[in-house]
C-alpha cells in the first residue's frame, strides 16, 4: 500500500483540526442554534474568553480518540483487532467517574452503559449492542466522536478506517450510531487523498447500509443544498425533520450527523467557514466541530488551517488526555502526530519514522509547532514571542525578544504536568502524572542568532507547584551566550520535596544594558531514572496529590500517612510516573488495614497492566503480573502478613528480572515474553479494603547495583 508522501504532516493537520475544533465549540456544547445567535452570534473564532472559560481543556473527544487508538499498540498493530480488545483497552485505561467519559449513568450516559457492562463481564460488541441496552441507548453519538484516530492510521484505505470504526464503535453503541461512525471514518481515510467532498461522502456512503437513516439523511441534505444555497436554510430543514425532538435520548447521533454533512457541503474548501457553519448550528457543537476540523484538516493540510483566523496560536499544540496512563495525560499535537502515523505505518508494513533529534520529547520539526512553549507572565512578557523556524539543521523553536535590560527575565515553558486552570475545568477531571522528575537531566540545545545586539545569559527553568498550589521558579546556573554562540545546557534536577514540576523552558536575562534578538532552541529532552521520595508537602495544596492517577474508591487527604487509599470492591490502584521508567526501584513502609491483599506497583501501564509486589491475607509474599482480567503469580514465599502492621516493601524491576522484599524476606522472578511490561510509572495497590504509607521513594539503575553487590552477581541476574 502506498502512503502519502505527506502522511504525517496531514495526520498532523488532522489532530490540529480535531483539538480546534473541540475547543471551539466545547464552552457552548449543547446550546440550540437560536441561543448561540442571541447570545453569542455567528461563532467565527474562539469565544472561551467571553464565557470565562479555558482554551485547552479536558474533553471526552479528545481524550477517547487519542486514547481507545492505544489498543494497536497494546494488542498488535493489525487490521484483525477485535472489538473484545478495544473494550479490554478501555478497561485498562478509563478511570470510573474519573476520566474520559461522560459519566451520566447507566442508561442515561450510553458509554458509562457501555463501562459497566464490559465491567461486569459483557464483552465488546455485546456491550454496546441493541440488544443489550436498547436503540436509544446504543444510537447515541459516542461512537462517531472517537472515531477520528482509525481514520488517522489508515490512509487512503477507506474500508479499513470503516472496519476499525465499526469494532471500535460496537464497544458502545450500534445501529445508525455505527453507521455514522463507519462512513465518516472511511470520508476521512479518502480524504488523503482526495479534496472532492462529494466523493468523499460516496466513499463513505459505500461502507454502510444504503437503506439504513444515515444514507437517507445524507441523500435530503444533497437535495437541500442544491435548492436552498443556504446553509441557514438547510439547518432549518434539518431541525424540522431530523432534530432533537425526532430522536429520543441526550445527543442522538442523526441530528449531529446531519449537521455535520450540512457543513462541508457548504465549505467544501474552507476550513474557518466549516467550523463556523457547525458550530453556529449548534447541538453537540464540540462533537460536530471536533470531527469536522479532523476531516478537513486531513483534505485541507496545514495551508487550509492557516488559510484563515489564527487557529493555531492560542492552542499552541496542547492537547490534554485523561486516562489511567498519566504519563500520557499531558500532551501534545506533534507527539500524537508522530505516534499516530507510526501506529499508521506499522499497519500497512512499513517501518516506523526514526524519532527526530535522537529522540528529544521537544523537537519543533513540524511546520509552525510550539509544542506548548508560550511566554511565561512577568518582566518582558510584552516584548517576547515565540515562533517555529527553519534552520540549516531543520526546523527550530524561537525565541524574540526586544528591549531586555537588567532585571527583566525573557521566559518561554511548556506544561508537563496539570496546569491551574484545571481547577476551572468542568465535567471532565484530568487524569495526570509529571512527565519529568528530580533525579533526571534535562537538556536543551540552544544558539544565539548572529544578529543579537548584546549579549545574554540562558538558564533552564522549572515552575514547581508549592504547599499552597502556587508555581515557584527553580533555574540553573546561568550560561552566556554571545551573538553567534551556541550551547547545550544539561541540569540534574534536585530534589523538590516531592513537589510535582509544572513547567520546563528556558529563561534569558541580559548580560548588559540591553539586548536585542532571538534565542533558537533546537530541542529540550530530559532523560535517566528518577530519585526522589514522593509524601504530602507542608501546607494545604492538593496538586501534589493530583500527580496521582487515582483509581481507588477513596484516596484520603486529611488520613496522617501521606498515601491511605481504599478499594470498595475488586482490585484498586494509584498510580504515579510515566512508561519512561524502565529499570527502578520502589520502596514503602506498607501498613495493611484491610483486605485480601495489597501493596506495591512497577512497570505499571494503566488500571490493568503491571507488576507487584503485594502482601496477601493468606500469610505469603507474591510478586504478581496483571494483564487485563488475568492475574498471574509468578514468585511466592510465606510471610505472616498482620493487619496495622508496618512492612518496609521494596520492589525492583531490571531489564526482565522483577525483585521483591517485605522485611527482609526476599523473592524473585521472570518475565521474558512477547506480553512482558518493560516499562511504567509505580503504583499502591489494595483489594477489597485499605492500605497506607507515610511515603514512596524511587530510585535509579546506580541505586539498584549498589544495593545488589558485586559486578559479577549483576552479571548473573542480566543473563
Amino acid at each position: 500500500m502506498t502512503i502519502p508522501n505527506d502522511y504525517l504532516e496531514r495526520v498532523y493537520a488532522g489532530v490540529l483540526g480535531k483539538l480546534i475544533g473541540v475547543y471551539l465549540g466545547r464552552p457552548f456544547e449543547q446550546w440550540t442554534h437560536q441561543r448561540i445567535m442571541k447570545e453569542l452570534g455567528p461563532i467565527e473564532y474562539y469565544v472561551h474568553e467571553r464565557l470565562n472559560e479555558p482554551l485547552v481543556v479536558t474533553d471526552d473527544d479528545v481524550a477517547g480518540t487519542f486514547t481507545f487508538v492505544r489498543a494497536l499498540e497494546d494488542y498488535g498493530i493489525t487490521a484483525d483487532l477485535s472489538a473484545e480488545e478495544i473494550g479490554k483497552a478501555w478497561l485498562n485505561y478509563i478511570v470510573e467517574e474519573k476520566s474520559i467519559l461522560w459519566w451520566g449513568g447507566n442508561g442515561n450516559s450510553t458509554e458509562h452503559t457501555a463501562w459497566l457492562n464490559l465491567r461486569n463481564g459483557i464483552p465488546a460488541p455485546h456491550s454496546g449492542s441493541i440488544a443489550t441496552n436498547g436503540s436509544t441507548v446504543a444510537e447515541q453519538i459516542g461512537a462517531q466522536i472517537f472515531i477520528d484516530g482509525w481514520a488517522l492510521v489508515a490512509p487512503c484505505q477507506p474500508r479499513l478506517a470503516a472496519q476499525l470504526a465499526q469494532k471500535a464503535g460496537s464497544v458502545s453503541h450500534d445501529g445508525e450510531a455505527v453507521y455514522a461512525a463507519m462512513l465518516w471514518a472511511a470520508m476521512e481515510a479518502e480524504a488523503f487523498r482526495s479534496a472532492d467532498i462529494n466523493h468523499l461522502i460516496d466513499t463513505g456512503l459505500s461502507v454502510i447500509p444504503k437503506d439504513c437513516l444515515i444514507a437517507k439523511l445524507i441523500a435530503d441534505i444533497r437535495d437541500w443544498r442544491k435548492s436552498d444555497d443556504d446553509w441557514l436554510v438547510t439547518r432549518q430543514r434539518i431541525e424540522d425533520q431530523y432534530g432533537y425532538a425526532q430522536y429520543p435520548g441526550n445527543c442522538h447521533v442523526v441530528p449531529n450527523h446531519a449537521l455535520m454533512i450540512m457543513s462541508v457541503l457548504y465549505a467544501p474548501d474552507d476550513f474557518q467557514r466549516a467550523q463556523m457553519i457547525v458550530n453556529t448550528s449548534g447541538w453537540d457543537t464540540d462533537c460536530n466541530a471536533g470531527n469536522v476540523g479532523c476531516l478537513m484538516g486531513i483534505m485541507l493540510g496545514l495551508e487550509g488551517i492557516d488559510a484563515g483566523p489564527d487557529w493555531r496560536g492560542p492552542v499552541a499544540d496542547r492537547l490534554l488526555i485523561s486516562s489511567a496512563d498519566g504519563g500520557n495525560s499531558i500532551n501534545d499535537a506533534v507527539r500524537m502526530a508522530y505516534y499516530v502515523a507510526n501506529l499508521g505505518l506499522t499497519l500497512a508494513g512499513l517501518e516506523p519514522m526514526t524519532p527526530p533529534k535522537s529522540g528529544a520529547q521537544f523537537h519543533f520539526s513540524l511546520p509552525g509547532s510550539i509544542q506548548g512553549f508560550r511566554t511565561q507572565e512577568g518582566h518582558g512578557q510584552h516584548r517576547l514571542y515565540v515562533e517555529n523556524i527553519a534552520t540549516e539543521h531543520g526546523r527550530a523553536l524561537a525565541a524574540r525578544f526586544e528591549a531586555l535590560g537588567p532585571g527583566q527575565v525573557a521566559a518561554v515553558t511548556t506544561p508537563v504536568f496539570s496546569p491551574r486552570e484545571v481547577l476551572k475545568m468542568k465535567v471532565y477531571e484530568l487524569m495526570a502524572t509529571p512527565l519529568i522528575y528530580p533525579g533526571q537531566v534535562l537538556e536543551a540545545g540552544v544558539a544565539a542568532d548572529a544578529s543579537n545586539m548584546g549579549a545574554m545569559s540562558v538558564s533552564l527553568r522549572l515552575r514547581v507547584y508549592d504547599e499552597h498550589d502556587n508555581l515557584r521558579t527553580v533555574d540553573s546556573a546561568p550560561v552566556a551566550l554571545q551573538p553567534g554562540d551556541a550551547s547545550v545546557i544539561r541540569w540534574t534536577v534536585p530534589d523538590l520535596k516531592g513537589q510535582p514540576i509544572a513547567e520546563i523552558g528556558v529563561a534569558i536575562t541580559a548580560s548588559g544594558k540591553r539586548a536585542d534578538g532571538r534565542i533558537v532552541i533546537d530541542h529540550v529532552r530530559w532523560s535517566g531514572t528518577p530519585l526522589l521520595t514522593l509524601q504530602r508537602p507542608e501546607g494545604e495544596g492538593t496538586f501534589w496529590r493530583m500527580a496521582w492517577v487515582n483509581g481507588v474508591s477513596f484516596f484520603s487527604k486529611r488520613f496522617p500517612p501521606s498515601f491511605r487509599i481504599s478499594q470498595d470492591r475488586g482490585d484498586g490502584i494509584i498510580i504515579h510516573g510515566t512508561r519512561q521508567w524502565t529499570d527502578y526501584t520502589v520502596k514503602s513502609d506498607v501498613m495493611l488495614h484491610l483486605g485480601s491483599a495489597g501493596g506495591l506497583a512497577a512497570r505499571v501501564q494503566g488500571l490493568r497492566r503491571y507488576y507487584s509486589l503485594r502482601l496477601a491475607r493468606k500469610g505469603a509474599i507474591q510478586i504478581v503480573k496483571v494483564r487485563d482480567d488475568v492475574t498471574t503469580i509468578l514468585a511466592e514465599a510465606p510471610f505472616p502478613v498482620e493487619l496495622e502492621v508496618t512492612v518496609r516493601m521494596k520492589l525492583t524491576v531490571l531489564g526482565s528480572r522483577i525483585f521483591g522484599e517485605a522485611d527482609g524476606v526476599a523473592i524473585e522472578a521472570y518475565d521474558d515474553g512477547d506480553q512482558a511490561f518493560l516499562d511504567g510509572g509505580i503504583g499502591l495497590v489494595i483489594s477489597d479494603g485499605a492500605i497506607s504509607t507515610p511515603s514512596v521513594t524511587v530510585c535509579g539503575p546506580e541505586t539498584i547495583v549498589a544495593e545488589m553487590g558485586t559486578l559479577k552477581e549483576i552479571a548473573n541476574v542480566l543473563r
